[in-house]
């Protein structure tokens, strides 16, 4: 995907909402059934994957905006072995880390400040990889969020950090994000492309 406007002379934060939202705007429009197929191109690719990375702990979030759904990949990963935990972040104040609660299929879920289905436990655990959503992403495996900064803040406070494994459709792949300093590289990008490998 070629970076919209505005120009490069822009100045950077600019130029990154201009991303940001030329990438939401892409998925949103895609058909469902295209989405759908995207998805299960994206999460064949996970699946090697995570077998090599072998978590024992995953956190992965609820789809939002067009969003690859991966509610059903987490619960088929979670059927393979009764020890294995799945999480999904909730918000629990502004500029606070995000809090990583226990989800299994079929719990009770409520909405966020956002609207965002989190499980209504306070069921905290830590996890080995988390699943991070991205909207753009460049060939360093920097990415853009939504502009709020929670999963560079978690995964900065977090010691040691769970792998973070990008995951997203490769029309948000842009040259660059032009990164700041706070922005974290994700260990792997995937899409229904393929398996990236960043930091």
């Amino acid at each position: 995907m070629s970076e919209p406007a505005p120009s490069e002379a822009a100045p950077a934060k600019d130029r990154r909402r201009a991303m940001r939202d030329h990438a939401l705007l892409a998925r949103e429009a895609l058909p469902e059934s295209e989405r759908t197929e995207l998805t299960q191109r994206l999460t064949a690719h996970l699946v090697p994957l995570l077998r090599e990375l072998a978590p024992r702990r995953l956190a992965f979030c609820w789809p939002y905006r067009g969003e690859p759904d991966l509610r059903e990949f987490v619960a088929n990963w979670l059927a393979e072995d009764a020890s294995r935990e799945a999480a999904l972040p909730r918000i629990l104040a502004p500029g606070a880390p995000l809090a990583f609660l226990r989800w299994r299929p079929g719990d009770t879920v409520v909405p966020d400040v956002h609207g965002i289905p989190v499980p209504a436990s306070m069921d905290a655990i830590r996890p080995d990889l988390a699943l991070v959503p991205v909207n753009a992403f460049d060939e360093q495996a920097y990415r853009l969020g939504y502009g709020g900064g929670f999963f560079d803040r978690t995964l900065a406070a977090l010691v040691p950090p769970p792998v973070a494994v990008g995951v997203g459709f490769e029309l948000g792949r842009v040259a660059t994000i032009l990164p700041e300093p706070h922005d974290r590289r994700m260990n792997w990008v995937v899409t229904e492309a393929g398996v990236m490998r960043g930091a």
